[in-house]
């Protein structure tokens, strides 16, 4: 049996409202990604694309990388990988001549005449096509006989080219980077392009045997043979409901699919309630899983961040339910109109008891009440 691990989307150096996931990252491929590989011990490793976050990565990106490539090569376990619209494609695919003698191929560019990598294994022939993500121009000056003029026409094209020359006895693997129709998506996936040219339609991969698609952050099918293996950390608050996981191919009399789930150093998931019952369970069941919190309070909480931060290191935003309240959805953020359900009196009160620990004399009160009449004035004049 022939068996090829499926991943994608790192985005190595990636980082959420200001905070570095490459501690995690750093986790997921010592801890995680390398042990597997040196347990299964697969036939060759996929990744589809996104390796990196930007286009010029930081330089601890580039140097797991590096780690990843040289454990592999050590393993003697073959790696293929395309390049994603996130990956500096020029920049990531150095020395890929040479690369390619000790088992690394490292595709990042549309090339028409572009042979299958192969594999054989028990009289089996393997064949993997590497499509890389590409802009239309790409397409068009590789295919100036076609009238491209969407993402669909440009797959149609490669695709329609590379099956004709198929050799009819392998079992055929597409790699691509890509938002096939109908797939789910995530607030972390940047958008190729507006609206529906962006979209693949799944029946173009109806002709591969298995279809190794990046892009898409949620693990999922896509068509008849195609898979999303998905990101392997949680890179948005909406993808806190993910199971996170890679795919092992297993290829013999039989084909299947296996998930491996992925459990990350830290979560990252919402916490929502009051903010008296988020600072308690945090004094109970401290967490540095990443969160962001909504608060149900119905009155102001004073610096709330740092109180919940102190049980609480990785959260990293906050929402409150009494600051959005009756804000227009299609206005915007309207901070004098969100606090006319409370009185002065009642935020000062509030004030006292949250930062002060104490109880409003009346003395304190009149003291608020007369710099509060004289700011007014003041803003009259």
């Amino acid at each position: 049996m022939l068996r090829i691990l499926h991943t994608s989307d790192w985005h190595l150096g990636k980082t959420i409202y200001g905070k570095s996931m490459l501690p995690d990252q750093e986790y997921f491929i010592e801890q995680i990604f390398l042990p597997l590989v040196k347990q299964e011990r697969p036939d060759c490793v996929l990744l589809a694309g996104d390796i990196y976050d930007r286009q010029i990565a930081p330089v601890e990106a580039i140097r797991l990388f590096d780690r990843v490539i040289s454990t592999l090569n050590r393993e003697n376990i073959p790696l293929v990988a395309i390049t994603g619209n996130h990956d500096g494609a020029d920049r990531v695919a150095v020395g890929t001549s040479l690369l390619e003698k000790q088992g690394v191929v490292l595709a990042n560019r549309l090339e028409r005449d572009r042979k299958p990598v192969e594999f054989i294994k028990e009289g089996r022939r393997i064949h993997i096509y590497p499509l890389p993500y590409f802009e239309l121009e790409q397409a068009r000056a590789c295919y100036p006989d076609q009238a491209i003029k969407q993402l669909q026409d440009a797959y149609a094209a490669i695709l329609g080219d590379i099956q004709e020359n198929m050799d009819p006895d392998a079992f055929h693997i597409l790699m691509a980077h890509c938002f096939i129709a109908g797939c789910t998506v995530s607030d972390s996936e940047n958008p190729l392009s507006v609206g529906g040219s962006a979209q693949v339609g799944s029946q173009l991969l109806d002709g591969f045997d298995y279809v190794a698609l990046g892009h898409l952050h949620a693990p999922q099918k896509a068509g008849k043979t195609g898979r999303y293996s998905g990101s392997p950390l949680k890179y948005s608050f909406d993808e806190s409901h993910h199971k996170k996981s890679m795919v092992m191919l297993e290829i013999g009399e039989e084909v299947y699919t296996r998930l491996i789930p992925i459990i990350p150093q830290r979560d990252m998931r919402e916490i929502k309630g009051p903010f008296s019952e988020l600072l308690e369970k945090g004094k109970a069941e401290p967490s540095d899983d990443y969160l962001f919190a909504t608060l149900t309070d119905q009155t102001p909480v004073y610096l709330p961040m740092e109180q919940l931060r102190a049980y609480y290191p990785n959260l990293l935003g906050l929402r409150s339910e009494w600051m959005m309240a009756g804000i227009p959805s299609q206005v915007g953020f309207d901070q004098e109109n969100s606090h006319k359900k409370q009185t002065d009196k009642e935020i000062f009160d509030a004030f006292m008891r949250q930062i002060c620990e104490m109880e409003p004399t009346q003395e304190d009160e009149n003291s608020f009440r007369c710099a509060r009449e004289r700011e007014k004035r003041e803003e009259m004049a």
